[in-house]
Formats: structure tokens, C-alpha cells, sequence
């Protein structure tokens, strides 16, 4: 998947926004204000999202 991709899925979710609080390198996509995405524009592609942290620390595992 590339940015392009992402950003176009993210947007579908209801409510979804784009922000460009860290400058125009990377993407913030949010809902109710609140982040659930970050990831650059341009490679090497990185994705971070929220995560409930236990569900975190399961993943991890």
C-alpha cells in the first residue's frame, strides 16, 4: 500500500480528517480531533496508529 492508498482509505471512515499538524511531510488523519493515523507522504512508507494499549502489548507479543 502507498500513501496515495492509505490516505484515501483513511478518509473513507466516517468522520475521518486530514491534518498537516507536523508540516507537510506527513499526514495526520484524525476523527473527532483525536489521531488515529500518522504516516509520510514521500518513502520510506511508515504507518502509526492508535492503538488500545493493551491490544498493544498483546501485538507485540
Amino acid at each position: 500500500m502507498d500513501a496515495e492508498s492509505l490516505r484515501n482509505y483513511c478518509l473513507s471512515k466516517k468522520a475521518a480528517e486530514e491534518t498537516l499538524p507536523f508540516g507537510p511531510e506527513n499526514l495526520v488523519m484524525k476523527v473527532g480531533g483525536k489521531i488515529f493515523a500518522i504516516f509520510p507522504v514521500e518513502p520510506p512508507f511508515t504507518v502509526n496508529l492508535k492503538c488500545d494499549p493493551e491490544r498493544a502489548a498483546e501485538l507485540r507479543e
